[in-house]
């Protein structure tokens, strides 16, 4: 089992910059890919980032360029700094990880085992 935490989340305004990071404690050993996905009100919840057990990162189209995924060396806690923020991406943001899941299926969200419960990030106009 693997218990994951977000922290970070709040009340931004439009232009500005917010860096939300997920804590991983259990069964943190072995192949662990974290990401992150969001989900707004009446919509789906969407990809966001993530960084494989490898280290690869992956980055959805919706926050591309304006979002870095970065994972600590003990591989425990994944951050997002975000930039540039916009109404747009007021949502709930969750942390998800997942041991066996392959490349393909990285952005998906059905493909993850353990997800944190969320925090809100919500950007002012």
């Amino acid at each position: 089992q693997v218990e994951l935490v977000e922290s970070g989340g709040g009340l931004v305004q439009a232009g500005g910059s917010l860096r939300l990071a997920c804590a991983a404690s259990g069964r943190t050993e072995g192949r662990l890919t974290m990401a992150w996905f969001r989900q707004a009100p009446g919509k789906e919840r969407e990809f966001v980032a993530a960084v494989s057990w490898s280290g690869y990162s992956y980055y959805g189209d919706s926050l591309k360029g304006r979002v870095t995924v970065s994972r600590d060396k003990a591989k425990t806690t994944l951050s997002l700094q975000m930039s540039s923020l916009n109404s747009e991406d007021t949502a709930v943001y969750y942390c998800a990880a997942d041991r066996t899941i392959i490349t393909s299926s990285i952005r998906i969200s059905s493909q993850y085992d353990y997800w944190g419960q969320g925090t809100q990030v919500t950007v002012s106009s």
